[in-house]
């Protein structure tokens, strides 16, 4: 088998350089420059392993690996974009691995029953544009009518920032978005290999782990609004600073998501204040919450619950509040027969099985409305990601590797009949 250590090299290598947006660090934006050559070096990669390769009308890179007979294929994928000042092996890693994968099957000269596709998805993190997992929902047709006006944050619009990349990598344009068209037909499954991006794995002393679904999760972006004012002149009683405001909201966030129990989790983790100058009490403020819990009705109790709290936190500060729902996740469970499947893989790997729920969001959470899915976890040091600390060992992505390519021959088997 070829060595994993290639695997993490191969991240690595992705990690700096032209593959970045950012000169001291990692972040990979979609449809940027460091995006364009992202794409071009894993499809070289791609390439060389036996897999042949396009862009889709959404920008993601997709190798298709042929099968002894046509038909609906197994589709195995992770994400090419970063969140800003990222670790090297969210998302990467199980592109790669993917890879790696095909490539041992390829120099052993051997088709599986069903075709392979690995998919280099273009925006799982939502780090460029308001909206995360744009390509996944493209491909599993959930996206529905999207703003081709929405900017990122130097006002560069979706709809611009595309005709470019498609001008850069010489693909036709014919104008507007077209994302329908990325849309998959019929697959037989779904395969993501993930650093796990928590700390259980360590804990029990395992490389690898399967997963049994992924969290339900909303986003939302929240508006409050005061009066803004000279912070030397506005007596203290008097003021509406909604700054004050907002992080008595988010004080009362955590609170009561830690009161909800095991499996809840609500973050705030981005904070816009105007007109932010030092001497001026703030006339608004604008800050992001990601509620997730287990299941869809735990999520949605827990995030009414928040939505509560701030409304009668506004009341008393005489402050008003608006609030935009950005997304609405459900919580995908992973497909049992898969499920089993893993655990046998890890088994026949020399591997203990243990099962285990993701409370992050992946594109496994989208394909599961186009066909079944799985996931493998990798045990990350300290359970650090979205972190430049982020870290992952040769020796556990070997075993990562095997299990991954077992879980392929096992699907194979039993698709041969």
């Amino acid at each position: 088998m070829v060595s994993s250590s290639r695997a993490v090299h191969r991240c690595d290598i992705l990690g700096v350089g032209a593959f970045s947006d950012m000169p001291d660090g990692l972040f990979r934006s979609y449809l940027s420059p460091a995006y364009i050559a992202a794409q071009a070096q894993v499809a070289t990669w791609m390439t060389e392993a036996g897999l042949q390769t396009h862009v889709d009308a959404v920008g993601n890179l997709i190798g298709r690996y042929a099968g002894a007979a046509d038909g609906p294929p197994l589709i195995i994928g992770s994400h090419l974009d970063s969140v800003r000042d990222a670790g090297r092996y969210d998302g990467p890693l199980g592109i790669v691995l993917g890879i790696e994968c095909v490539a041992e099957l390829h120099r052993q000269g051997r088709l599986m029953p069903f075709p392979i596709e690995i998919y280099a998805f273009g925006d799982e993190e939502g780090s460029r544009f308001p909206v995360a997992m744009v390509t996944s929902r493209a491909v599993a047709g959930t996206l529905g009518a999207i703003d081709a006006e929405m900017m990122d944050a130097a006002g560069v619009t979706l709809e611009e920032a595309m005709a470019a990349y498609r001008k850069a990598i010489g693909a036709e344009s014919g104008g507007g978005l077209h994302l329908e068209q990325a849309r998959h037909g019929p697959a037989l499954a779904y395969v993501e290999a993930h650093i796990e991006q928590g700390p259980v794995l360590e804990s029990h002393g395992l490389a690898v782990g399967t997963v049994t679904g992924i969290a339900a999760q909303k986003r939302f972006s929240l508006t409050v609004t005061g009066q803004a004012g000279h912070a030397g002149t506005n007596s203290m009683a008097l003021r509406r600073d909604p700054l004050a405001a907002a992080a008595t909201m988010m004080v009362a966030a955590e609170e009561l998501a830690c009161a909800a129990g095991e499996n809840h989790v609500a973050t705030v983790g981005t904070l816009s204040v105007s007109p932010g100058a030092p001497n001026v009490v703030p006339g608004s403020v604008t800050f992001s919450l990601d509620v997730r819990a287990a299941s869809d009705a735990a999520c949605a109790i827990l995030a009414e619950a928040i939505i509560d709290r701030f409304q009668s936190v506004a009341a008393s500060r005489h402050v008003e509040i608006a609030h935009t729902l950005l997304h609405d996740l459900p919580a995908s469970p992973c497909a049992a027969e898969l499920i089993e499947l893993m655990d046998g893989a890890i088994a026949a790997e020399g591997g203990k099985p243990m099962q285990l729920m993701s409370g992050a969001g992946h594109d496994a959470m989208i394909l599961s409305s186009l066909c079944p899915t799985a996931m493998l976890f990798i045990r990350c040091r300290g359970g650090v990601s979205h972190n430049p600390s982020e870290s992952v060992t040769s020796a556990d992505t070997e075993i990562a590797q095997r299990v991954l390519l077992r879980f392929i021959e096992n699907l194979g088997e039993l698709h041969s009949a």
